[in-house]
């Protein structure tokens, strides 16, 4: 009987230890890894505040395995974040481990197949999902948001959550933007992407490869112009920032019970969806496209678009289609040209035209401490000045913008609409 007793001690003290050992080295349903620490598939890591999950997962009818972030509380896990999006495991033998270095990384046995590719060691790294969605990397005892070391926020994929800054750090030169899935069943890189434009006056477009399809129009102190559906409410809010140090696009949610995703899908629409405890659903709350004239440049240059005209394209006052002929058959991209040619010379002066979504400005130039009545000087003084605004909206308003080329991508909508002076 004592030997009996003597062996089930014994086997109990080698449970206990072994157990003692994984733990060190493995970690499940915590917020954080430490050095060589590591989560194998099955295993996940969960926000302090338990609205986010970490883990491996196959998004889709995929049987391949992806690191990524999902909502814990809703029903169909809503993958927010991929980690190795390019990089898929073919098996469930994968490993995600944070080294002695502070860099967080995916093995295939002895393979690395991602990296968060961080270069500087520090002594005590931690790697940390925030009830944010944010996975951050950091000193163990440093909770500075800037002094992160790494972030997923700043490697985005298809979703845009809230507290995310779409845009740059002009600091550090890094770009946050969105890049649509493949398809719901492969998460790799897209046609779409989704990001601010810094060449002129600052604007968010979409493209499909290299060519522009779509513009909610030019930030104009309260929404993006060619975005109404968009406006701030008592769900959430938004703001548009930019200085010498950031340019970007973040949204926060008023109400704490609502959880909020935008996601660019693989069709390239953005759409923001809801999830409310009392539906246990994911509801469309809106998408960014509404109807055709929202395709970019569709009347081509000079034309406006007005959803709720037949056709939707008509040329600006004081022009005509450039071909009457495309123009009858609704081909529209030729665009329309002045009726009479500008003389540059005294005794030209500017048509007020109300209720526009502006131009694209690319080829633009801003100043938001001018005038109105400046900002119109200074545009006939400048041959090549085609059309000025204001850049900003509220208090009757304020600042400069002017275009200097044709312009295109213009519609209708007299309700939220700017005042465009050409």
């Amino acid at each position: 009987m004592e030997g009996s007793s003597s062996v089930s001690n014994f086997f109990t003290f080698l449970c206990c230890m072994l157990f003692f050992f994984l733990s060190l080295n493995s970690i499940s349903a915590l917020d954080n890894l430490r050095a060589n620490q590591t989560l194998i598939d099955g295993s996940i890591i969960v926000s302090d505040g338990g609205h986010f999950e970490l883990g491996f997962i196959s998004p889709g009818r995929s049987t391949n395995r992806y690191v990524g972030i999902w909502y814990k509380k809703t029903m169909k896990k809503a993958i927010v974040w991929i980690a190795n999006r390019e990089s898929p495991l073919s098996t469930t033998s994968g490993i995600l481990k944070l080294d002695s270095k502070g860099s967080l990384i995916i093995l295939n046995g002895s393979d690395v197949v991602w990296s968060s590719n961080y270069s500087t060691s520090v002594n005590n790294p931690v790697v940390q999902l925030l009830d944010s969605g944010n996975l951050v990397i950091r000193d163990e005892n440093d909770n500075g948001t800037e002094n992160y070391l790494w972030q997923s926020f700043d490697t985005p994929g298809n979703t845009l959550l809230p507290g995310y800054k779409l845009g740059w750090n002009l600091e550090t030169g890094i770009e946050r933007y969105l890049s649509s899935w493949i398809s719901e069943d492969d998460p790799s890189p897209g046609e779409y992407t989704y990001h601010i434009n810094r060449s002129g006056f600052p604007q968010l477009i979409l493209r499909k490869g290299s060519a522009l399809d779509f513009r909610p129009g030019p930030w104009n102190g309260v929404h993006f112009s060619g975005t109404p559906n968009s406006k701030p409410d008592l769900i959430y809010k938004y703001d548009f920032i930019s200085n010498n140090k950031e340019l970007y696009y973040h949204y926060e949610v008023v109400n704490s019970s609502v959880a909020m995703r935008r996601i660019l899908d693989s069709l390239g629409n953005i759409q923001t969806w809801t999830w409310t405890e009392k539906s246990e659903s994911w509801q469309l709350y809106f998408t960014a496209q509404r109807d055709e004239c929202d395709r970019y440049a569709l009347c081509g240059a000079y034309g406006s678009c007005d959803i709720n005209s037949s056709p939707a394209c008509a040329c600006l006052d004081g022009f005509e289609p450039k071909s009457e002929k495309e123009w009858e058959t609704a081909n529209w991209l030729r665009g329309c040209v002045r009726k009479v040619k500008l003389s540059c010379a005294e005794g030209d002066g500017f048509v007020k035209h109300s209720g526009l979504i502006l131009p694209y400005t690319q080829r633009s130039w801003f100043d938001k401490n001018m005038s109105l009545d400046d900002c119109k000087r200074v545009c006939l003084k400048n041959c090549s000045c085609t059309a000025y605004a204001s850049t900003d909206i509220r208090g009757g308003g304020r600042g400069c913008l002017l275009w200097f080329n044709e312009l295109i991508d213009m519609r209708e909508h007299k309700e939220d609409g700017q005042d465009l002076y050409i």
